[in-house]
């Protein structure tokens, strides 16, 4: 049978609060199992949606990374839509004042530092704070939900921040509404909440398995090969090297002009052998007011329904920095939730002082890796908020 997300369910099920006023927090990636607008077709279906509110990158899912995002008029429904992800993260009181139901559909990519799960968060607290219903609209994670493909590093509460509010791994392998009932749990906000499940999903399952179109949750994640690839990819944004944004290979593809690929492709056949394919791909990277050639590699991974994608990220920002000892940079990234962009690697990773552990010996920092990204116990911590 065809995999139906919550808000296929929802539609069905036509409850008795569809005509409470309801506000939604959901951008244009959120559609049906058959490709339409989930807020259009609530609102055709008798939904009482009175106000949008929407994550980073906007509702049409445009906006930049990092770029904040200003209040604005949904041209689909006319209705405003207030920004989660301009001057606030967590929806004031006087937003809620005039709402009864918190609704949310907002696709995930199944990575930590991907910033719709922190948005969910802030929608969940402020639902416990003011004691109104929240229903969640259920979607599969897109890199699945098999917990053999977990790995950390854990979040240290000392690099909470926007990209990484609590302690779970970088690839956690849940959907958010398990993510959900998990935090509305462990943070004690007790906030009336509902989960709208999918339907027909099955945890062994990644996007490839929906036999559906890709739908961008953001800019950068143009294919699922991108967001297979991006658990270990976006560490290199805290770098000197392009992931090339901009592009149509963004997160397929690293690029510097210094890059040495055939010392890199040495070293990957030699330790990453089965697990990526790269070659070598030349990108006109933009710059300022023009754009200029680089040098880089396109990335393939071999299986992705057993691919390490945070060791094998970490490893390459290993290699690469060996390799360049005289050309690669660590720098900033700011963004609307870390204007001064420091400490990026530490806030990606979820771990203090990051950059010290990339000036080990490599023996020594696989040593360190490895014990970092085991988080077997991961799956006995959130077992009973499961829902599939």
């Amino acid at each position: 049978m065809s995999l139906q997300f919550g808000v296929d369910q929802l539609i069905t099920l036509s409850p008795v609060w569809k005509d409470k006023r309801i506000g939604m927090l959901t951008n244009d990636a959120a559609t049906t199992n058959k490709g339409k607008s989930s807020r259009v077709e609530l609102i055709k279906n008798g939904f009482n949606i009175v106000t949008l509110f929407s994550p980073e990158h906007g509702i049409h899912t445009t906006g930049a990374d990092g770029a904040k995002m200003m209040d604005s008029i949904d041209p689909l429904t006319s209705l405003k839509v207030v920004s989660l992800y301009g001057s606030k993260f967590k929806p004031t009181a006087n937003d809620l004042q005039d709402i009864d139901i918190l609704l949310f559909d907002v696709p995930d990519a199944g990575t930590r530092f991907y910033t719709y799960l922190w948005t969910m968060t802030y929608w969940l607290e402020a639902a416990g704070n003011l004691q109104k219903e929240i229903i969640i609209l259920d979607r599969p994670n897109p890199l699945g939900g098999n917990f053999e493909l977990a790995e950390g590093p854990l979040l240290e509460s000392a690099a909470s921040s926007f990209i990484g509010r609590f302690r779970i791994p970088v690839k956690h392998q849940c959907t958010l509404g398990e993510l959900a009932v998990y935090f509305n749990e462990t943070q004690q906000w007790k906030a009336p909440l509902q989960i709208i499940n999918c339907q027909h999903w099955n945890r062994t399952d990644l996007f490839t398995d929906w036999k559906m179109p890709w739908v961008n949750p953001s800019p950068a994640l143009q294919q699922y090969e991108a967001c297979i690839l991006y658990p270990g990819l976006c560490f290199f944004e805290a770098t000197n090297i392009s992931v090339g944004r901009s592009t149509p290979y963004s997160f397929q593809w690293l690029g510097a002009p210094w890059l040495n690929i055939n010392a890199l492709n040495s070293m990957v056949s030699t330790m990453l052998e089965g697990e990526i394919k790269i070659n070598p791909l030349t990108l006109l990277i933009p710059n300022e007011n023009t754009s200029i050639p680089t040098t880089g590699i396109q990335i393939k991974a071999m299986d992705p329904k057993s691919y390490d994608a945070v060791m094998t990220g970490l490893l390459l920002l290993k290699l690469i920095k060996d390799i360049h000892p005289n050309d690669f940079t660590w720098r900033p990234y700011p963004t609307g939730a870390n204007p001064t962009g420091n400490n990026h690697l530490t806030l990606l990773m979820g771990i203090a002082e990051a950059e010290a552990l990339f000036e080990l010996p490599l023996q020594l920092w696989l040593a360190k890796i490895t014990k970092l990204l085991k988080v077997d116990h991961w799956k006995q911590e959130v077992a009973p908020y499961l829902l599939y």
